[in-house]
């Protein structure tokens, strides 16, 4: 019995060992089968994640798409303006157009006459020297057809108080406000022709108070270079080389002028002269170098002559002629209403950097239009020099210095730009013969040479806007500057402010 136990005990060991050994595996697939459920797990964690990345990059997509379109939809409505203007621009009504100007308040201080006070748009169509081309408004309108430099245009300045229309065109009549009007037709790039009412082509000095280095202008832009034209003529320019001609009435005349003699002693009938002599002006330049600009100018023709009647004498001596004398000019000597008129002067322009320097020398004369009758003569010199600088303070400023002189002696004085009343003088620009000289008796009496030293101080707050002091200083060889209590001295002053402001 006992063998029979032990053999059945050594037969059950191998059978035990089996059991103990599937146990372990059991432990350990059930391990590996709990780490492979967390891999699972992090797994859908992660697919979950990627999905919802995916998600809002899906979302981001579309609105990105969206967002483009829209862009593009703008993108393609702008252009279509663009298109539209671009189209307007060079081929509709505005092709071409320009619109440009400035607006130039002064002050000016006047000690002969005592007065002081804006000028600004005041319709007064007197031309002195201390109420010229200043304290306006000025709009240049320009129309160019097509491109290139072959394109016509048409171009109009308009300075409604100040400009020739108002102050020297056909008399001074005014109530116009056309300074200038040009029609230019370039044959090539070198030729071209133009007509209109222009101004003249003498001189350094330009119109314009956004372009002008002082406030007011010098004698001899005011009294000794012509005035405007209307007439027509051509340009031609090359290399260094340019010069231009015209062919036009009389200076200041927009119509061939007509002078009336109502006093005509044989039939009793008016008589009517017209000035159909044509005027020729012309000038040329000759560029040194870039800096260097050298010039010259004539003009020829007829022109009218002042006369103390208004150019209608009557019977002596009501239109303030001597005793005997019917006719035309200050002494109504001449039986012609228009007399021969000649004049030329040369200008040079230096211009480098902030540094610039201009000179000028005029001749003149005309036959029977100085106040004693005889011939009037005048001549002259301008010089000028200008320098910019900056400054911490104030920034960017000038300072100008001009002298001027005029020399109209000869027969009492008159002619081109000088007009002399009946009594022989003009005692607001001081030209003419002393009252001295007419109280004495004399009859050789000189015309006032004048001379003026100007200073200005000039500030640049901005590109636009420009600020001018001025200060200056005008005398003469008589006593021929009229002062508010009736007297007469040989010198008078100024004092000036002015802003211009250019659009």
């Amino acid at each position: 019995m006992k063998k029979v136990l032990i053999s059945a005990l050594i037969a059950a060991l191998p059978g035990a060992a089996w059991a103990d050994a599937k146990a372990d595996e059991i432990a350990r697939l059930k391990a590996q089968l709990q780490q492979l459920q967390q891999q699972v797990q992090q797994l859908q964690k992660a697919m979950e994640a990627v999905s919802a990345s995916e998600t809002a990059k899906t979302a981001a997509t579309a609105a990105e798409e969206e967002s483009k379109a829209d862009l593009k939809e703008r993108v393609a409505g702008m252009e279509l303006k663009v298109d539209r203007l671009n189209t307007a621009a060079n081929e509709g009504p505005i092709a071409g157009l320009s619109i440009t100007g400035y607006l130039d308040p002064t002050y000016i201080y006047n000690r002969g006459m005592n007065s002081s006070g804006f000028q600004f748009l005041n319709h007064q169509n007197v031309y002195a020297y201390s109420n010229s081309t200043f304290g306006d408004v000025y709009l240049d309108i320009k129309k160019t057809f097509g491109v290139g430099p072959t394109a016509p245009s048409a171009e109009i300045t308009i300075m409604p108080n100040r400009g020739s229309g108002n102050t020297l065109l056909d008399g001074g009549a005014g109530n116009n406000i056309i300074n200038t009007a040009v029609i230019n037709f370039p044959l090539s790039d070198t030729w071209s022709v133009n007509a209109g009412l222009q101004n003249s082509f003498g001189g350094y000095e330009v119109q314009q108070s956004n372009q002008m280095l002082t406030l007011t202008h010098g004698l001899l832009y005011d009294f000794s270079d012509p005035g405007s034209y209307v007439g027509a003529g051509f340009a031609w320019s090359h290399d260094v080389w340019s010069w231009k001609f015209m062919l036009a009435n009389e200076q200041y005349r927009t119509h061939a002028n007509i002078a009336s003699n109502s006093n005509n002693q044989t039939t009793g009938l008016p008589v009517s002269k017209s000035n159909n002599t044509p005027s020729i002006t012309a000038r040329v330049d000759y560029n040194w170098s870039s800096a260097l600009d050298l010039g010259w100018s004539f003009n020829a023709g007829k022109q009218t002559l002042l006369t103390s009647a208004a150019q209608n004498p009557q019977v002596p001596p009501a239109n303030g002629c001597q005793a005997g004398n019917v006719g035309y000019g200050y002494q109504c000597t001449s039986a012609n209403p228009y007399s021969n008129y000649f004049f030329t002067e040369a200008d040079a322009s230096y211009t480098l950097g902030d540094i610039q320097y201009n000179a000028e020398v005029d001749y003149g004369q005309q036959q029977n239009a100085a106040w004693s009758g005889g011939s009037a003569e005048w001549y002259g010199l301008s010089l000028l020099g200008h320098r910019k600088w900056m400054t911490e303070s104030l920034g960017k400023m000038g300072a100008t210095v001009r002298y001027d002189y005029l020399n109209n002696s000869k027969n009492g004085g008159g002619g081109g730009g000088v007009a002399l009343n009946g009594n022989g003088f003009d005692g607001v620009n001081a030209f003419g013969i002393s009252q001295d000289c007419v109280a004495a008796g004399s009859s050789d009496c000189k015309g006032a040479n004048r001379q003026a030293l100007t200073f200005d101080w000039l500030l640049f707050p901005t590109d636009q806007l420009t600020l001018k002091f001025e200060y200056r200083h005008d005398w003469a060889s008589q006593n021929v500057f009229l002062r508010n209590d009736g007297s007469y001295r040989k010198s008078n002053d100024l004092i000036g402010a002015q802003a211009v402001y250019t659009f």
